[in-house]
């Protein structure tokens, strides 16, 4: 049986930050704040496989309150959970991921994001042709329309790992 994860994040965007998508460091006046580095891609990658192997959330695992996660790698907490989706005997068939984002615009930094995530997952079966990246705008309306948050929300599929 195959099974679907989602995963969505949101970040407010501030003075002072990097932004930080996919483990990619795009230039910007502004970026996320959050306990952690706040790459909202990663956190909802995160959130994603852990929603297809029915085993809660992020916060579970690596909650905002724990000091530990001050300013911490997000590729990390993709590492951290891979051995729960391996051990689940599930592998990876696709990422579906879209950033909201209203500037800078990511175009130009997608393919370093796919990536960083083939080589954080590519052990799981998933290959880079199998990996989507979006970037749309919030067309001026709303938080992220405005400038000041950033979201990402990503589709995962995982099917069973054949007996060998």
């Amino acid at each position: 049986m195959d099974k679907t994860g989602l995963g969505v994040d949101i970040h407010p965007l501030v003075k002072n930050r990097p932004l930080i998508i996919g483990g990619v460091t795009i230039p910007s006046k502004r970026g996320e704040k959050g306990h952690s580095d706040g790459d909202v891609l990663y956190h909802a990658l995160v959130d994603a496989l852990l929603g297809a192997i029915g085993k809660g959330t992020i916060g579970d695992y690596f909650p905002s309150s724990d000091p530990k996660y001050t300013d911490y790698d997000s590729k990390n907490f993709v590492l951290e959970i891979k051995p729960m989706v391996k051990e689940s005997g599930y592998r990876i068939a696709n990422i579906d991921a879209c950033i909201q984002l209203e500037a800078p615009l990511i175009v130009d930094y997608v393919p370093k994001m796919k990536e960083n995530i083939f080589s954080l997952l590519s052990d799981l079966g998933l290959k880079k042709e199998n990996i989507s990246i979006k970037g749309g705008t919030n067309e001026g309306l709303g938080k992220i329309g405005k400038g000041k948050a950033v979201s990402a929300l990503v589709s995962v599929l995982l099917y069973k790992e054949e007996e060998k």
